[in-house]
């Protein structure tokens, strides 16, 4: 258990959102109409399925809350996006040894029925902090956008996560 992770502290300048300070944070933007792609969002929670399936994980969040079709099954009758469909671009064995970069996510979202975006804060390929994704679809008829926002974990077993965000 020595070299395990769980439940890994937030670095200290962060509010943990079920604190009572991230809930009054929650309360304020909700009643300022701050928050409305947080429930399409919500509706969509996933915990990815590998530690290397940051990206694939944020990506299926974002997708099925974009409401795009994957046009194939799932399982069953059932089409929806799961972590085992997002295959077009780069191999899931290749994906589980090394996670995903930001282009390959962008090749993943477009493949998958996405308008995508992407911008970097920096022109070096290798820098993913500050780098959003911006992924569009259809969503209760209006035209939504859902941005990834990437970062680089530096930790023993972390990964470039894309937080899906709605702005």
């Amino acid at each position: 258990m020595e070299h395990t992770l769980y439940r890994r502290p937030l670095p200290p300048d962060t509010i943990a959102f079920s604190s009572a300070e991230g809930r009054q944070l929650f309360a304020e933007a909700l009643a300022r109409g701050g928050l409305e792609g947080y429930f399409p969002l919500a509706e969509q929670f996933h915990t990815q399925s590998d530690p290397a399936f940051c990206g694939l994980g944020s990506l299926v969040v974002a997708l099925n809350a974009l409401a795009i079709d994957p046009g194939r099954l799932w399982k069953g009758p059932w089409r929806w996006f799961a972590e085992d469909l997002l295959d077009c671009c780069v191999p899931l064995a290749q994906v589980r040894e090394r996670g995903l970069d930001l282009d390959e996510l962008s090749c993943l979202a477009r493949c998958n029925g996405a308008a995508v975006e992407l911008v970097r804060a920096s022109a070096e390929p290798v820098n993913l902090a500050n780098a959003t994704l911006t992924l569009a679809g259809e969503l209760s008829n209006l035209r939504e956008q859902l941005t990834a926002v990437a970062g680089v974990d530096q930790a023993p077993g972390g990964c470039a996560v894309a937080t899906p965000a709605q702005y």
